[in-house]
């Protein structure tokens, strides 16, 4: 993360499972990989300003229409006010179509001044 569009990161944010999701998984991978980048990059980071509302069914096997409205409106921002005018670093373990990081990123843009980077360990089609 020596790229210099990642010098000026404030926060990390993974992407939020929902908790119940969480508990039967034991964990959120997205988090796991946020703890990685944050230990190199020395920033900020928060896993509870955002938070998925509603526990949606796996996005496996859906159309990209499918995925898109499958995530649209679940997630929320606690406490926005914490991160107007940052420039925020969203974590998410794979990218196959966009559809939750796009939905993730939307919620985040409605916070005043932000500016939104992406960081993802993996892409599947």
């Amino acid at each position: 993360m020596e790229n210099e569009d990642f010098q000026s990161v404030d926060i990390i944010l993974p992407v939020p499972l929902h908790p119940h999701k969480k508990k039967k998984r034991g964990y959120n991978q997205s988090e796991a990989i946020c703890n990685g980048i944050v230990k190199g990059m020395k920033k900020e980071y928060n896993y509870n300003l955002l938070v998925r509302m509603t526990d949606t069914k796996t996005q496996t096997r859906k159309s990209r229409y499918s995925r898109w409205e499958n995530v649209s409106q679940v997630f929320k921002v606690l406490h926005p006010e914490q991160l107007e005018g940052k420039h925020i670093l969203l974590v998410d373990d794979v990218v196959t179509t966009g559809a939750t990081l796009e939905a993730t990123a939307q919620i985040l843009l409605e916070i005043p001044n932000t500016k939104i980077s992406i960081a993802c360990l993996g892409w599947a089609n």
